[in-house]
């Protein structure tokens, strides 16, 4: 997916304002701010009833948005939702704010904020007082909506990464559930002699690419004053791209993509025993193979080197309130409050939302809210030691939703003309440069 500012037209002087150095040396970003700050945020009358818009692709939100609204009636929440497939809810955000006519607060992922900034997108939530509830949070998650001085939103969930493994089949073939990734690639081949596949490389799927790049230790993104530096092809990562290429040239795993009708079926029948996803997988594997039920156990994600503690995350969001919003101090309480009160993270639980950003408010066996469907594994202790060893020094650059577009496209090409993994990534490292550059920010490569 790939969008313009919405400020392009008038040369692109108020994305290079927007985006800059004086913040980049404060905040290890380049970065500065975003929002139309000129406009005074409207306060809302002592009784006056409003309507606030949130768009949002979360499985179960209206369960904790009917919460609110029983009990705020003077602040009610309408919900729209909005599609999560190949990012389509993004590029309905930017056209949004592009015409002038965003949401007041819209679900947003952690890797595409920066991408809002540009846009101008977000209103910065610091002025509102939003600080005074950072606590309240992990402070790695919290920090994925800060910039300079600006806060942009307010986390929700993360998504740590693990291997759900369909143990019943494991033990009758009698396959070690994989540890490292060498264990990983002996059991692919064992899986294939059985006729499945362990999994498959899902071309278009960017955000799990990145993760596993996380886990191996890259680091994408980075700034030198003023200037981004992308670095997409580096070593960790190219190691990751050697690992799954030879997977895919040797058969060992399919290449079709993950979560659609096709994966779901080879879920359910056992042609694909294993998936490498995140804590929030636990109710897409449940509500999608409620026939494998009993028969799912979570691992942890296979590491580099024997009895490593390497993790990443995939995913994670935030709710964000947009510079647009009408009553942007009423919209930031919501967001906190749906992240924050028990009774809303009980209710997002049990939708299965993700790993709660939260410090509190919730009981560790809540969040194994499909214990039954996982043989009655307490399988959230996965998720909860590996969202305890994220790397937590990776950082998001902007135009995140076009590279991820990028490399399915280039994958997608390699599969189909036999090309390198390998080449994918000089390839896409380019055009990241050429994007940013294009959007009026200063870029070079990484050495």
């Amino acid at each position: 997916m790939t969008y313009e500012s919405a400020d392009s037209r008038r040369g692109g002087v108020r994305r290079r304002t927007v985006l800059g150095g004086a913040a980049a040396a404060a905040a290890g970003l380049a970065l500065a701010g975003c929002g139309d700050d000129g406009d005074a945020p409207r306060e809302r009358r002592k009784g006056q009833k409003i309507t606030l818009t949130f768009w949002s692709w979360v499985p179960g939100i209206d369960r904790p948005v009917d919460l609110w609204n029983r009990t705020h009636p003077e602040v009610q929440v309408k919900v729209e939702k909005v599609s999560a497939v190949n990012g389509e809810q993004y590029a309905k955000m930017h056209a949004a704010i592009k015409a002038g006519d965003p949401p007041d607060l819209g679900q947003i992922e952690f890797p595409v904020i920066p991408g809002f900034l540009l846009d101008g997108g977000l209103r910065d939530l610091a002025p509102l007082g939003a600080a005074r509830h950072r606590d309240a949070f992990f402070a790695w998650q919290w920090g994925q909506s800060v910039f300079g001085s600006g806060i942009y939103a307010i986390p929700q969930a993360s998504g740590p990464m693990g291997l759900f493994v369909r143990q019943d089949l494991f033990d009758r073939w009698g396959i070690p559930v994989p540890r490292t990734w060498d264990a990983y690639e002996a059991a692919a081949q064992e899986v294939r002699r059985h006729g499945a596949w362990i999994e498959t490389f899902a071309p278009t799927n960017g955000n799990r690419f990145a993760g596993l790049a996380w886990q191996a230790g890259a680091k994408w993104y980075a700034t030198h004053g003023d200037t981004w530096v992308v670095h997409l092809d580096d070593a960790p990562t190219r190691r990751v791209a050697d690992y799954w290429e030879q997977l895919v040239r040797r058969k060992l795993v399919k290449t079709i993509p993950d979560r659609r009708d096709a994966w779901y079926k080879d879920i359910q029948t056992g042609a694909i025993p294993a998936w490498v996803g995140a804590s929030w997988g636990d109710a897409l594997l449940a509500g999608n193979a409620p026939g494998t039920k009993g028969k799912w156990r979570a691992a942890p994600l296979p590491q580099w080197q024997p009895g490593g503690r390497a993790y990443a995350n995939w995913g994670g969001s935030t709710t964000a309130v947009f510079a647009k919003a009408s009553y942007p101090k009423d919209a930031l309480d919501f967001a906190v409050w749906l992240n924050t009160d028990p009774g809303s993270i009980a209710l997002l639980l049990r939708g299965g939302y993700g790993f709660p950003s939260a410090k509190a408010g919730y009981a560790a066996t809540a969040l194994d809210a499909d214990k039954d469907f996982f043989g009655g594994q307490p399988y959230s202790r996965v998720f909860a030691d590996a969202g305890a060893h994220v790397d937590t020094s990776w950082q998001w650059g902007p135009g995140v939703d076009t590279l991820f577009q990028r490399l399915g496209d280039a994958f997608t090409d390699a599969l189909a003309d036999g090309s390198s993994f390998r080449s994918v990534l000089t390839k896409v490292q380019r055009q990241t440069i050429s994007d940013l550059r294009d959007k009026g920010l200063k870029a070079e490569s990484g050495r």
